[in-house]
């Protein structure tokens, strides 16, 4: 649970800023990457949400862990992109007797649209490192999000730890047993790893749904009571999405 839980910065301006706030500049910035005419703003959010997270002292791995799979996807956008679509030819190779064509717009579209991924990865992982996520669950509920989502995630949120704890144990059992030797022993010993969070998981749910129902629980969680939002924060988020506003209109 520790690899992934991280304790409020509580010295960084962000952390400070109500939770409802952030989730709208962050709705607000998430509608300008998906709306830009260009690639310069996409990474001008991208630059200034890594900066973000440095600034909340994120290390650097989980950072790099965070941004690992947008970023592979991304190479792949560029590499189908430039090799099948577009009509403007850079050049054609021979490959195994394959003619392989790069196109330059074709690269150009890919590289918007990566841009694109990048600085909207970049807005969410800047929220989620400055947000615990129980405010992030009530800027949601105070939003008027269903019900049955934010619960589900409340459930989703706790016990995924709790199986993460058990696919440990299990993975390093297996591995001192030599489980993973091979290829076809650790094939194997991934399926069983498999196996066995599937039934601790529909394990957790039975006892979960019991305990609750036997505490009461009618299918509603009480939400969580909020504040009146400060004056100070909203002039800051209104100058910060102009400032980012005259950023996407240019």
């Amino acid at each position: 649970m520790h690899t992934f839980f991280r304790e409020e910065q509580g010295g960084h301006p962000l952390t400070g800023v109500d939770a409802r706030i952030k989730l709208l500049c962050a709705a607000a910035v998430l509608s300008m990457v998906l709306t830009c005419h260009g690639v310069l703003f996409p990474l001008l959010v991208a630059l200034l949400g890594v900066v973000a997270c440095a600034s909340l002292r994120i290390p650097l791995k989980r950072v790099f862990v965070r941004f690992s799979e947008p970023a592979f996807i991304v190479i792949v956008l560029i590499g189908l992109k430039l090799f099948f679509s577009g009509t403007d030819v850079m050049g054609t190779w021979h490959v195994l007797g394959v003619g392989i064509t790069a196109h330059r717009d074709g690269l150009m579209e890919g590289l918007f649209l990566g841009a694109r991924i990048i600085g909207a990865v970049s807005v969410i992982a800047a929220l989620g490192f400055a947000t615990p996520f129980p405010e992030f669950l009530g800027a949601l509920a105070w939003l008027r999000v269903p019900k049955a989502f934010t619960e589900i995630s409340i459930f989703a949120y706790r016990y995924i730890f709790l199986l993460l704890d058990d696919a440990t144990v299990i993975y390093c059992a297996q591995k001192n047993r030599l489980g993973y030797s091979s290829v076809r022993r650790g094939l194997s010993s991934f399926g069983v790893l498999a196996g066995a969070l599937c039934l601790k998981a529909f394990e957790n749910s039975s006892t979960c749904a019991a305990a609750m129902i036997q505490r009461g629980y009618d299918g509603s969680m009480p939400s969580m009571g909020h504040e009146r939002l400060k004056g100070g924060h909203l002039a800051l988020s209104a100058f910060f999405l102009f400032l980012m506003g005259v950023a996407w209109r240019m």
